[in-house]
């Protein structure tokens, strides 16, 4: 059954000041707040390795973030943003990234009033250089659908158009911080591990990691293992329901390899800690995966409210073995498909123990996310955060929650 929540349940007074702008000198200096069985502490990032239970699993989201902003000028002297979202042709994000000359992408426009279906070109905010120019990149509108526009990109150079973005494009900086894109955010809105290209926005609670951390967790018998979720724009927005079961997610794919679909079907009582709320959404999402291959023979897309609209007589270890004879089968390496999952209080969670994650936006599914791994108990910890000069949002500080 579809929960009934109210959105305007999950706020919080959040003063601009206390939204982070720019990172900090040093990523992992910065706060941490500790919360277990009730207790709420105020810690350091570098101590996080002396929380975590030893022999236990830690998963990272390795998505990379990519340029993805694009300006482009009317012959008119009108600036067009274009904000590339997923790929339509090709569909497949590697396919995409390899492409030469020409490609189309799902997009957020922004001035799309004043597009009138032109050709546009490559606008920088000056005269583009040489290697610019002669790439000479166009934009071409397909068609709109709604929020979205499919557009078209063609260039002269044989460039794959990774390279395109790259030269052309800006790391697509969260619009709250209320700024444009410095040339600090291309280093440090990117996490240390990152490593596969289609994310539009990135997995935070990663970026507070340095090596000196990992190798303190490493040391202390943690195992690591990552997923790799891309970030859609949808995890800007908003809910604007009052009613959440309105609001509507937007589908990200996602990866994950056999052998740690094996290790998790063999992990015992070992605890799982989650890097991150794009890593909990990929963990959780396996459960519903190994559900439909169970049900109808293959893995499919994770829907909003599959975990709500029914009980499932299946236990996780079944499912997970249902995944595993599937890929073995066929002879895949990683289970690739999409969710759309929403979490919110009432989940049962089946993989996620331990959560390390940043502080989020009010009336964001995000914070609904956190509210029910917590038991509905996270207003006392963002009180304690407000009120001990905790830094916010994707440059801010970090959490390690403990699961209720």
């Amino acid at each position: 059954m579809i929960p009934t929540i109210c959105i305007k349940d999950y706020t919080y007074p959040l003063p601009d000041e206390r939204i982070a702008k720019y990172p900090l000198a040093e990523r992992d200096l910065s706060k941490l707040l500790k919360y277990e069985n009730g207790e709420i502490t105020e810690n350091s990032f570098t101590d996080l390795p002396s929380f975590l239970p030893s022999d236990s699993i830690m998963v990272f989201n390795d998505t990379k973030v990519v340029p993805a902003r694009l300006h482009f000028k009317r012959d008119t002297g009108a600036i067009i943003e274009v904000f590339c979202l997923e790929p339509i042709k090709p569909v497949e994000y590697n396919l995409a990234f390899a492409a030469t000359e020409t490609c189309e992408w799902k997009c957020i426009v922004g001035n799309a009033k004043k597009w009138k279906g032109d050709t546009l070109h490559l606008y920088t905010g000056e005269e583009l250089t040489a290697e610019l120019a002669a790439m000479d990149l166009k934009a071409d509108l397909v068609e709109r659908d709604g929020a979205t526009s499919i557009v078209r990109f063609t260039w002269a150079d044989k460039a794959p158009f990774s390279r395109v973005l790259e030269l052309c494009g800006r790391i697509p900086v969260p619009p709250y911080l209320n700024r444009e894109t410095e040339s600090i955010d291309y280093e440090r809105y990117q996490t240390l591990y990152a490593k596969y290209r289609g994310s539009v926005a990135a997995p935070t609670a990663g970026l507070h990691f340095t090596e000196r951390v990992l190798d303190r967790i490493k040391a202390k018998g943690v195992d690591m293992e990552t997923v790799c979720l891309h970030v859609g724009a949808g995890t800007f927005l908003p809910v604007k329901s009052d009613n959440v079961a309105e609001h509507t997610m937007h589908r990200e794919p996602f990866v994950v390899r056999l052998e740690f679909l094996k290790d998790l079907r063999n992990r015992g009582g070992r605890k799982l800690i989650a890097v991150g709320t794009t890593s909990v959404r990929t963990l959780e999402s396996i459960y519903y995966a190994g559900v439909s291959c169970i049900e109808t023979g293959k893995p499919a897309d994770v829907g909003q409210w599959a975990p709500y609209e029914r009980e499932y007589p299946y236990s996780m270890e079944e499912s997970l073995d249902a995944l595993i004879s599937y890929l073995e089968s066929r002879g895949e390496e990683q289970l690739s498909i999409g969710t759309r999952i929403i979490i919110v209080p009432g989940f049962r969670f089946r993989v996620v123990d331990i959560l390390v994650t940043n502080f989020h936006q009010p009336q964001s599914t995000l914070l609904l996310l956190i509210s029910a791994f917590v038991g509905g108990n996270w207003r006392p910890i963002y009180d304690f955060a407000l009120c001990h000069g905790f830094r916010f949002l994707s440059y801010g500080d970090s959490s390690v929650l403990f699961r209720a």
